[in-house]
């Protein structure tokens, strides 16, 4: 499986954030953004740049998803009763590729979602392949018996800097995985701090 590490850790650097808390981030190095003009000094950011910002730093850490997706999942999140902020986020871990992140099957994000479309995963036994697809509270996502050996797998696992956060139950030695519920914004372990509240507002002008 191929890695995009140049373009998770330009993220990082457009972001001046190590959104993933990976230690090998550009970021960690320097912190400033990409190209000849990336030390220039910034003025104060409009409410419009630090909305657009949070919502480019919301998108870009769950694997990039295009403007079109993370809309709708706004606009889902907006029609739901309760505080958008939470719904959205609620959304966004709901998601396979998410889930198979969290319970620490692979390393990245973006490695999640070709691990799913890939075909190594399958929800309540039916083999899914689509990156997005929404999971509900009690679901059991388990890597395929053929893709249990894989070496992105076993490495994941192994990993010492997340951990898999108590709304999914994991077990590795079978990996299978557990949606135990729907988290909102202070259960989910982002290792920057995001603002779904400037997002919603960015879309709602």
């Amino acid at each position: 499986m191929s890695k995009r590490e140049a373009s998770k850790y330009k993220i990082d650097r457009r972001m001046g954030e190590n959104i993933w808390g990976r230690p090998k981030s550009p970021v960690n190095r320097r912190q400033y953004g990409p190209g000849q003009h990336g030390q220039r000094r910034k003025g104060k950011m409009s409410d419009f740049g630090t909305q657009l910002r949070a919502k480019q730093k919301l998108k870009g850490y769950y694997g990039d998803i295009s403007e079109k997706q993370f809309r709708k999942t706004y606009e889902e999140a907006a029609r739901r009763r309760g505080d958008t902020s939470e719904n959205l986020i609620g959304l966004l871990e709901s998601r396979l590729d998410a889930i198979v992140y969290r319970a620490k099957f692979v390393a990245t994000i973006f490695a999640a979602r070709q691990f799913v479309n890939h075909g190594h995963v399958s929800v309540n036994g039916v083999r899914t392949n689509i990156g997005s697809y929404r999971c509900k509270q009690g679901d059991v996502i388990e890597v395929r018996q053929k893709s249990k050996q894989l070496t992105v797998l076993i490495e994941a696992t192994q990993l010492a800097e997340r951990d898999v956060p108590d709304y999914i139950e994991v077990d590795h030695s079978k990996m299978v995985a557990t949606l135990q519920r729907v988290p909102g914004l202070s259960d989910v372990p982002y290792p920057v701090v995001m603002e779904p509240n400037l997002v919603v507002e960015f879309y709602s002008r």
